[in-house]
């Protein structure tokens, strides 16, 4: 009994506890005023009006990167965040921030070490625009956190984002190569014999030229969906039950693609299908194009074809 008794005085202590240790520290509010100034902030923004963003401004204002790397930051200038938020309305087509889905702003007043009763707005946001120069889409999240003086000035602004879309307009605006164009290589080759031994209905011979966990995914389907190699040897066998082949004929040459970047390896290649449908023996001309992806030991990983699948339709 006196064991039970202990072990009940523990577990209210532990809750006692854990109870204790929450202590509020300001108040967060759904509608504040300081939550209207930020909007009306965003909305100069979007229509670049420097005059009106500069007077939302304190003197002394300074934005932060939330993400940068720089140790013990020293912020940007009220001059230089207004110049460098201008790129924005002045370099995009189409410009605009919309709240997150899902989300709203907060605005929270703290107790502590807020002597001048200031006032924390944070937001999210989608920031959505095309870039003039390069064509670079702007679709992208951000988070912000806006303090304000009681007199709604906005003092602080720290901004985390993520800046590869930056880099890539940055990027984008010198040519840059990214591998190499082959228009004979080991890997053309591989897709012609594939494609060789599919038009004499060989699918075994066909299929040996792909991974064991290739995919196979076709521009008539819905976007994302694959096949696996089994299920792609049934799709084939049924379209040599439905067609007869009489022959597969390349159009120009293959390219074979070796990129640089992500270290991809692609063979594009063009072909002109000649079909008899086997059930009323119509004539059919089917223009294909395939994008084959190879790993690194020569085989192909994955397919895309593209072709019109109403010209095999009845």
């Amino acid at each position: 009994m006196k064991k039970s008794i202990l072990l009940f005085v523990i577990a209210v202590s532990v809750i006692s506890n854990a109870f204790a240790q929450k202590k509020e520290n300001g108040t967060v509010y759904i509608e504040h005023p300081a939550i209207k100034v930020v909007e009306e902030f965003v909305k100069a923004t979007v229509s670049g009006d420097e005059q009106k963003i500069a007077s939302f401004l304190t003197e002394d204002f300074k934005a932060f990167n939330g993400t940068t790397k720089v140790y013990n930051d020293k912020g940007t200038t009220k001059a230089a965040f207004i110049k460098s938020t201008l790129r924005y309305p002045n370099e995009m087509d189409y410009f605009s921030i919309e709240t997150m889905p899902g989300t709203y702003p907060d605005a929270v007043e703290y107790k502590k070490d807020n002597k001048n009763n200031e006032v924390w707005v944070q937001v999210w946001s989608l920031l959505k625009g095309v870039h003039k120069a390069t064509g670079v889409k702007l679709d992208a999240a951000a988070h912000r956190l806006y303090k304000l003086t009681k007199d709604n000035k906005i003092k602080t602004i720290v901004t985390y984002t993520n800046g590869t879309i930056l880099d890539e307009i940055g990027a984008s605006f010198n040519n840059r190569t990214n591998g190499k164009i082959y228009n004979h290589h080991e890997n053309i080759n591989t897709v012609r014999k594939a494609t060789y031994a599919f038009e004499k209905a060989d699918l075994d011979k066909t299929l040996s030229y792909y991974t064991d966990d290739a995919t196979f995914a076709d521009v008539n389907t819905d976007f994302g969906k694959s096949a696996t190699k089994t299920e792609i040897k049934a799709a084939w066998q049924k379209f040599l039950t439905d067609f007869e082949i009489k022959s597969i004929e390349m159009v120009g040459y293959p390219d074979y693609l070796e990129y640089e970047m992500a270290d991809g390896r692609e063979v594009l290649s063009w072909w002109k299908f000649n079909l008899v449908r086997k059930s009323d023996k119509k004539v059919i001309v089917l223009p294909v194009h395939i994008s084959d992806s190879f790993d690194d030991k020569g085989k192909i990983n994955a397919e895309m074809i593209y072709y019109s699948d109403a010209l095999l339709a009845k």
